[in-house]
């Protein structure tokens, strides 16, 4: 078996969306350019800060507690890892921030008719293709579990969170989005950040205009390419959220086939949409994470009305590198390799 998982390295960024950040120039505030490359949520942090204070480690502070208090399965002491320890028992009181967000993924769950499915947990972990023993499971063991797998059966309201017995939440799909969120919400609140961009793995918080008046750069990762490749260049004047789901991310291959880690919900296997990337651009952290995955899983044609609905532009990368691209990013996107071809 081939074992292809990401390594954390203070050089590059090896998932998803790579920024590519212009550090001349200051604005007009004097303000400095802070950067920083750190890891956290078991992926790389590139951090760059425009600012009259270098908060760079408030912000990967700010990333590590959301992990450990609010998103992780695997930290006893997280809201999630409480819920889905009381599965079947009872249910969780949590903060505002995480009733929320689970909301927000019921939303897109009902809207991608369950391509996003955060109860997929169980099956996640059998399979553990982010973790030391990746490997294909026998079809009875999925199929035992997919039976558990159901966002529909998550109650959320005002007295708590619950879950009923056997399932699990598994917040992989969107936890990056949620920080990249929570990271806008601190900067906002600190009122001395005139532009950053900020990378949290695969998703990205592009915030307020560039400090000199020129625009961000945003590269998305070659899905078949070396890990510090790129195939396009996005060119970004004001604020947005972008997230990149594909299936070069986190994978492996048994017997010539690659498996990879975006799971489809309704088949307890790796999605097979016909896409190997997909990169959303939207306002909003959780929603451009969620609908990354929601539009892998459904593939190009079902993924459009999601995207009308939710106000979201997208980039999809079919395996045969054909590039489709929404009307508003048109003018945005440069394709960087001749191998990859926008078509209409």
């Amino acid at each position: 078996m081939k074992r292809k998982l990401n390594n954390f390295t203070f050089k590059i960024l090896l998932i998803g969306v790579i920024t590519w950040i212009g550090l001349t120039g200051c604005s007009a505030k004097n303000s400095d350019a802070y950067t920083s490359v750190d890891f956290a949520m078991g992926t790389v942090i590139n951090q760059t800060i425009y600012a009259d204070s270098d908060d760079t480690q408030e912000v990967l502070n700010l990333i590590v507690d959301i992990e450990d208090n609010m998103l992780s399965w695997r930290i006893q002491s997280s809201e999630i890892a409480k819920i889905n320890a009381m599965a079947g028992v009872g249910a969780v009181n949590v903060s505002d921030d995480v009733r929320a967000d689970l909301l927000t993924a019921i939303d897109v769950g009902n809207h991608s008719d369950g391509a996003l499915d955060i109860t997929i947990g169980k099956i996640s972990r059998l399979w553990d293709i982010e973790g030391d023993n990746p490997k294909v499971p026998r079809d009875e063991e999925i199929q035992a579990l997919l039976k558990d797998v159901d966002f529909n059966k998550l109650i959320v309201s005002d007295e708590g969170v619950s879950l009923p017995a056997n399932s699990s939440i598994d917040l992989g799909a969107i936890g990056k989005g949620i920080a990249c969120d929570k990271i806008k919400q601190y900067f906002d609140q600190k009122g001395n950040v005139d532009g950053a961009v900020i990378s949290v793995g695969g998703s990205i918080l592009v915030y307020k205009s560039k400090p000199d008046s020129s625009n961000w750069k945003v590269g998305i990762t070659d899905p078949r390419g070396e890990q510090q490749d790129v195939f396009a260049a996005l060119s970004f004047h004001d604020a947005c959220f972008v997230s990149t789901s594909g299936d070069y991310e986190k994978y492996f291959i048994q017997d010539g086939k690659r498996y990879h880690h975006i799971l489809d919900p309704k088949t307890g296997y790796p999605s097979e949409s016909g896409l190997i990337s997909v990169t959303i651009v939207s306002d909003s952290g959780v929603l451009s994470d969620a609908l990354s995955t929601a539009c892998f899983i459904l593939g190009y044609d079902k993924s459009l009305p999601l995207l009308e609905y939710y106000d979201a532009e997208a980039i999809f990368v079919d395996s045969d590198k054909n590039v489709m691209v929404s009307q508003k990013l048109k003018d945005s996107i440069t394709i960087l390799k001749d191998d990859y071809k926008i078509i209409e």
